[in-house]
């Protein structure tokens, strides 16, 4: 689980090398065009004013990725782990920001960028502590903050949890809106999606909901229905209200079983190998995009070997029958393009003696890969012959 959470928040990650920071972009370009109010960089009421005012931003923005089910479809990621820990919080959407910029662009009339990007990442750092289960209840803090217990019951899939918490920094306004709910004690929270994602991969965790509701379009009868499908709650169904019924989300109570599929430990070893590897990759593309304009090429060619690298220890830990045979194609991939793309060992900065090392360890993987796949093709035809 923590694996599969590390590997959402590098996608997340990697899509900034594409999309780049638009949000920020957009922020500035209104404020130096439209902006109705100079406040100094020096004002302290600025910076308590952004305080509060991307708190408020962040607190519809998390609400309507609830409660809106095309937002959802991008926010459900971030809920899909069974587990809560830090790593959870690096569980992110590659596409939730595309859906959830514009309800701090408001801001932008008023705060200076300067504010609006320190303001954004205190935020995000303020959240990332309180993915943890260490933490019990913090006293009259509970009150104005959010705070671990209050950001539990936001994750939970119990009835009592679905559609409560948004805040980000300050609980006030979940208190205001009528979404706050307490942990209980006599009830202790089950983490997770309504319906279990079931696996492992990254990529499908991040698409599952919007191949849902692409079926689910074409299901549902009449235009109307179709369209309210993409902007009421997830759970709706003609006839229902907007956020849909309580009574059909599963009367859940801990303990509940959780998806779980081991590895053989030799298994185990050569994902966890290969993820490192993947991750040092992956810091290598990252740190080298801030000091050197990536081609169009190099970008795409290093999120999709990252991505690649991904889905393929998604799809080994989920079982799948021709993960082997994937993981083969994803390691001659990676030593064609160690040895004959000429961007990967600039981006990399690797000694001839490291690229040697590196290449014995995807040709000693390629063998394992290889080994597997037909031994699992012979499971596969000989399962065929016998039906």
């Amino acid at each position: 689980d923590g694996i599969s959470s590390l590997s959402a928040g590098m996608l997340d990650q990697m899509s900034r090398v594409i999309f780049l920071s638009f949000e920020a972009t957009l922020y500035a370009m209104v404020w130096n065009n439209y902006r109705v109010w100079d406040l100094s960089v020096e004002s302290r009421f600025g910076w308590w004013a952004c305080l509060l005012g991307y708190d408020l931003g962040y607190y519809f923005a998390h609400r309507v990725g609830h409660e809106v089910n095309i937002f959802w479809a991008a926010h459900q990621i971030h809920h899909s782990s069974e587990d809560y820990n830090l790593t959870t919080a690096l569980r992110q959407s590659i596409f939730q920001k595309l859906g959830s910029f514009f309800y701090y662009m408001p801001l932008a009339f008023f705060i200076p960028p300067t504010h609006f990007l320190v303001h954004s990442q205190l935020n995000l750092l303020y959240q990332f502590w309180i993915h943890t289960e260490v933490f019990d209840r913090l006293g009259p803090l509970e009150w104005i903050l959010n705070t671990p217990s209050h950001h539990r019951v936001h994750h939970g899939r119990n009835r009592y949890c679905i559609d409560k918490n948004y805040a980000g920094f300050l609980i006030i306004w979940d208190r205001i809106f009528g979404t706050f709910e307490a942990e209980r004690s006599d009830d202790p929270v089950v983490y997770g999606l309504v319906h279990p994602l079931d696996s492992w991969n990254p990529l499908h965790a991040q698409m599952c909901h919007y191949r849902y509701m692409f079926w689910r379009f074409f299901e549902i009868e009449g235009l109307g229905n179709k369209f309210k499908m993409l902007i009421n709650g997830p759970g709706w169904s003609p006839g229902q209200p907007r956020t849909g019924c309580i009574e059909d989300i599963p009367d859940i109570h801990h303990p509940q079983p959780k998806f779980d599929r081991t590895l053989p430990s030799p298994f185990l070893v050569y994902v966890v190998t290969h993820f490192l590897l993947n991750m040092w990759i992956y810091e290598k593309i990252i740190l080298f995009s801030k000091t050197t304009i990536l081609s169009s090429f190099s970008s795409y060619a290093g999120v999709g070997f990252i991505t690649l690298g991904l889905t393929s220890f998604g799809m080994l830990f989920d079982h799948r029958p021709f993960a082997p045979a994937f993981e083969l194609c994803r390691i001659l991939l990676s030593l064609g393009l160690l040895w004959f793309w000429e961007g990967g060992t600039t981006v990399l900065d690797l000694p001839r003696v490291g690229v040697y090392a590196v290449t014995g360890l995807y040709v000693v993987s390629a063998y394992s890969a290889l080994v597997l796949t037909v031994r699992q093709l012979s499971v596969h035809y000989s399962k065929k012959k016998v039906n």
